[in-house]
């Protein structure tokens, strides 16, 4: 009885251990073409494809992720004012905003967002490509798929994250002031000086770095470089790099933020 499960469960850890590492690989692959994709001294082909992509992925991605960021700071907010009322610390609410979101909710609601959007265009985009045979022609000119498809893609998800981390918390910290203003009366100058004097450089670096960590585009890459089979192939693809991308935006904050804490308590 136990040897069946012995093999299931070792089967399962190499299949995950083989997904890790063909990441790791594809990752390396993309680190080494990505310097052709760069304006001057790339491709210029190469540098219009990240463009476009940053337009998809970036510019086209914000009013999902101001409208996530909005409803929750609005609810961030009413949840710790229902508990600092009974403190008399109701202006702990705007730390709690401000801190909050440039240390957690910004990137992590920004990474999920963007990462199950794009995540699944790029597997279905790539699924696609492999199904046509358009990977195949590509190899057969002697042109790399990873600087082709991948690295466009990846510079373009370097680029927007942070940027869309940044606006994403501001929209966030906006609408834990609208709250002050509704609940308390507090005028938008006050609230806002009182969200300058909350913010600390380590928050911002933290919440940095956490964005251009979480610029996750592999997944949904690889899950479109493994399809094999015809369209049904590309939508479990698809399906699967928006469940996997976003599982490992999650593991990767948890990472972070313990990394953060341990360093912070020294």
């Amino acid at each position: 009885m136990s040897t069946p499960v012995v093999e299931r469960l070792g089967s399962a850890t190499l299949r995950h251990a083989g997904y890790v590492g063909a990441l790791a690989i594809q990752f390396r692959n993309t680190l080494g073409t990505i310097w052709r994709t760069l304006p001057v001294v790339g491709n210029r082909l190469r540098w219009q494809s990240a463009l476009r992509q940053m337009v998809a992925a970036g510019i086209d991605a914000f009013p999902m992720v101001a409208i996530m960021s909005v409803c929750a700071g609005f609810i961030l907010a009413m949840q710790g004012a229902s508990e600092l009322r009974r403190l008399g610390a109701m202006n702990m609410v705007v730390d709690l905003v401000t801190i909050g979101f440039m240390r957690e909710l910004g990137p992590l609601l920004t990474a999920i967002a963007v990462s199950g959007r794009s995540g699944s265009a790029f597997s279905a985009e790539i699924g696609t490509m492999v199904v046509t045979e358009e990977i195949d022609a590509l190899r057969t000119m002697a042109i790399d798929p990873i600087e082709f498809v991948l690295a466009p893609k990846y510079l373009a998800a370097l680029i927007v994250l942070p940027c869309l981390t940044i606006l994403g918390s501001a929209c966030g910290i906006l609408a834990g002031g609208l709250f002050m203003r509704i609940s308390t009366d507090m005028a938008l100058s006050i609230y806002l000086t009182s969200v300058v004097h909350s913010m600390v450089l380590r928050d911002i670096v933290t919440g940095l770095v956490k964005s251009i960590a979480f610029a996750i585009v592999h997944v949904g890459c690889l899950e479109g470089f493994r399809v094999r089979g015809g369209p049904d192939a590309v939508g479990r693809s698809a399906t699967a790099a928006v469940v996997k991308s976003t599982f490992l935006v999650i593991l990767a904050d948890a990472g972070f933020t313990a990394i953060f804490y341990l360093t912070a308590s020294r």
